[in-house]
């Protein structure tokens, strides 16, 4: 397949772009800053500009089979603006443009799911994002609902405590209320979710939470 990646030199960036290439895929990769992102494999086409520039973005997802955003927002209390959430709306027009229907994400447990079950994350997370990263939590809700209120065939995973631990190849994954879902994951494993949702269709217009 051909995947544009959008937050290539994040953590779980780097090894999503990794292990599509590993995997045979062709992978074009939008990225303010080429030097951030070491990797060379004649598969790679690093393109530079900003999630902000509509042609940019645009230009990186037309002959695209399928997206993934590795985007995740500042944890920084001082962050301002929505840059991602304006990016995310940005991206989601593109793929409309272009169309390309396909959207792999990530997202946070504080934001429910339609298939989830009352759990006691929805009363704690939300309440400790507002807290301590409000700024962080907006975006994230902004970026989701791009996706979500479009008519892209996406599957956005709903991530806690990603780490760098080693890869375990194990990985949990379903709705609050519902499935055994723990908090915990190394990136790794997280990458290879979302590569693995190129071609898994249970997860098609949802978001589930995912740990080992």
């Amino acid at each position: 397949m051909r995947v544009t990646v959008f937050g290539a030199t994040g953590g779980i960036g780097r090894l999503t772009v990794q292990r599509l290439l590993d995997g045979g895929h062709h992978v074009t990769a939008l990225v303010r800053t080429p030097a951030k992102l070491t990797l060379t494999h004649p598969d790679l086409t690093i393109t530079t500009g900003q999630l902000s520039d509509p042609a940019a973005v645009r230009k990186a997802v037309a002959g695209a089979d399928a997206v993934i955003s590795a985007l995740g927002p500042s944890l920084q209390r001082s962050a301002t603006g929505a840059p991602l959430a304006e990016g995310t709306r940005n991206i989601v027009t593109a793929m409309e443009t272009e169309q390309v229907t396909r959207f792999i994400g990530l997202a946070t447990p504080s934001l429910a799911d339609p298939k989830d079950k009352p759990h006691w994350k929805h009363k704690v997370l939300p309440v400790m994002a507002k807290l301590m990263f409000p700024h962080a939590l907006a975006e994230l809700t902004g970026m989701t609902g791009a996706v979500t209120g479009s008519g892209l065939d996406y599957t956005i995973a709903r991530i806690t405590n990603p780490t760098n631990k080693p890869a375990t190849g194990h990985t949990r994954s379903g709705f609050l209320g519902h499935d055994k879902v723990g908090s915990a994951m190394p990136r790794a494993d997280i990458a290879a979710f979302l590569v693995a949702q190129l071609t898994d269709t249970r997860y098609r217009r949802a978001m589930p939470a995912i740990s080992n």
